[in-house]
């Protein structure tokens, strides 16, 4: 199949076949169980599996089987197969649990109200992370067999608590590890890319430690002007136990422990990003006018962004709204936070250091309690020739670009647990999260457009991949 003949046919299946289902699937507020604790008596869960697995059997493809694999107390996962004419597998990755809504959606959107713009834009929440995933795996299926492309048995698992940090995942692989087989290519598509104008890999994905550190100074709250300045103010201690770990004029982190030196591979591919982007790396974030990102060099935030520690502050626990504020001394303060960290460090680490500097020799002798857990990052093997000049000439084709790789700064789950239990399998992890897609905030959209250009560049990758079979 021609480059413009492969583009037609992904077209119309994504007009025809994908957008009418995946319109549908963002109306199920299917919230991941960390935001909807009573997701199984909800029902939401078991109407986006009905809704994804019928869809697959509808496609009517020769031998392809779906299931759903359950276990008590867990989210379902679905696992489906499309035979190829080698046994060697080629798992494909998505998940259809979502985000809360989340506020500020503009007048006419909404989290569960699809709306598909006049240049492509799909709103809604779920739609492009990670609702897409399964329906352009199926794709790039039925693209192959149109074209009498031979290609490997293709292996799709969808999750149903990424979200949530995927704690059902591990179960299923543990006891059902024999049906995933050994794969010799994992593609994930739940990442993202820096513009909507070539294919993007990712490289690497930071981990996370989160949790909450709590600062309490008194037994009850006491009138300010009669304790101010006898009692501690326990805001000054949380300012003076965040000020340990972050630089609050640069943002840099302070302990050496959470830091890593970047590969000089990982740097190159930054600098190439950036060069594409330039301005565009910080252009998309939502920034208020006049205020600047943290670096001024594209290829600097590249980096921090992916390879380098951040802090962020994601809750708080002890004050009133301003309305209901009194002039009150309060006895404590509780926040949550979030600390991303290289690719490459390992999590237990991190969070041994985290806990060490804010518990150590507490301000006043307050009393301080950390909390400390998390996920590890990920960073992409290095890439066979056959899968990098699959990329280059998909996107070149496509696109008429070349691609890009970088590294991102979120965290997947599934890839460092993928990355434990196949070492020799190739992997292709890249997205549709690009400029403004708003993944976990307002507004999300997928741009269909990227989305089916996307499609092709994989028809050729899987392709690739099983003619690199045979060499």
């Amino acid at each position: 199949m021609d480059t413009d003949r492969l583009l037609a046919h992904v077209s119309r299946f994504w007009d025809e076949e994908i957008l009418p289902t995946l319109t549908e699937f963002i109306r199920i507020p299917n919230e991941s169980p960390h935001f909807d604790r009573d997701w199984a008596a909800a029902g939401h869960m078991e109407r986006a599996v009905g809704l994804v697995t019928d869809w697959i059997a509808a496609r009517g493809l020769p031998g392809v089987t779906v299931e759903v694999l359950r276990a008590e107390g867990r989210t379902p996962l679905i696992l489906a197969e499309v035979p190829g004419d080698r046994p060697e597998v080629v798992l494909v990755y998505g998940h259809i649990d979502k985000q809360p809504p989340m506020t500020g959606w503009r007048e006419g959107l909404g989290p569960w109200s699809p709306v598909l713009d006049g240049e492509g834009r799909l709103y809604g929440r779920g739609g492009a992370d990670d609702g897409y995933a399964v329906f352009a795996a199926m794709a790039v299926a039925a693209a192959l067999r149109a074209a009498g492309l031979p290609h490997a048995t293709l292996r799709l698992l969808v999750e149903c608590s990424e979200e949530s940090g995927s704690p059902d995942l591990p179960h299923y692989l543990q006891a059902h590890g024999d049906r995933f087989g050994d794969p010799s290519l994992v593609i994930c598509l739940d990442s993202g890319c820096g513009n909507y104008d070539q294919v993007w890999g990712t490289t690497s994905l930071r981990g996370l430690v989160s949790g909450t550190l709590q600062v309490e100074v008194a037994t009850e709250g006491v009138h300010s002007g009669i304790a101010g300045g006898i009692v501690p103010s326990p805001a000054r201690i949380l300012r003076l136990l965040l000020d340990r770990l972050e630089d609050p004029a640069t943002g840099a982190l302070r302990p050496p422990e959470l830091s890593v030196a970047v590969p000089p591979a990982r740097r190159a591919q930054a600098e190439a990003a950036a060069a594409v982007l330039g301005a565009d790396v910080h252009r998309f974030c939502p920034l208020l006018e006049g205020v600047q990102p943290e670096r001024s060099d594209p290829t600097a935030l590249l980096l921090r962004n992916a390879w380098e520690p951040t802090l962020t502050l994601t809750a708080q626990e002890g004050l009133p709204p301003p309305a209901k504020g009194g002039n009150v001394l309060l006895p404590g303060l509780k926040v949550a936070y979030s600390l991303r960290i290289p690719p490459t460090l390992p999590v237990a680490e991190a969070a041994a250091a985290v806990r060490r500097v804010l518990e150590a020799d507490p301000p006043h002798g307050a009393r301080v309690r950390v909390t400390a857990g998390g996920q590890p990052g990920w960073e992409a093997p290095p890439m066979a020739p056959w899968l990098e000049q699959a990329l280059a000439a998909g996107s070149r084709e496509f696109f008429g670009r070349e691609a890009c790789f970088f590294g991102v700064g979120g965290s997947i789950p599934f890839m460092h647990l993928m990355g434990e239990r196949f070492p020799a399998a190739q992997f292709l992890i890249t997205g549709v999260l690009g400029p403004h897609a708003n993944a976990h905030g307002p507004n999300e959209f997928l741009h269909v457009p990227y989305a089916k250009r996307l499609t092709c560049a994989l028809v050729r990758v899987v392709a690739a991949h099983r003619a690199a079979l045979e060499a």
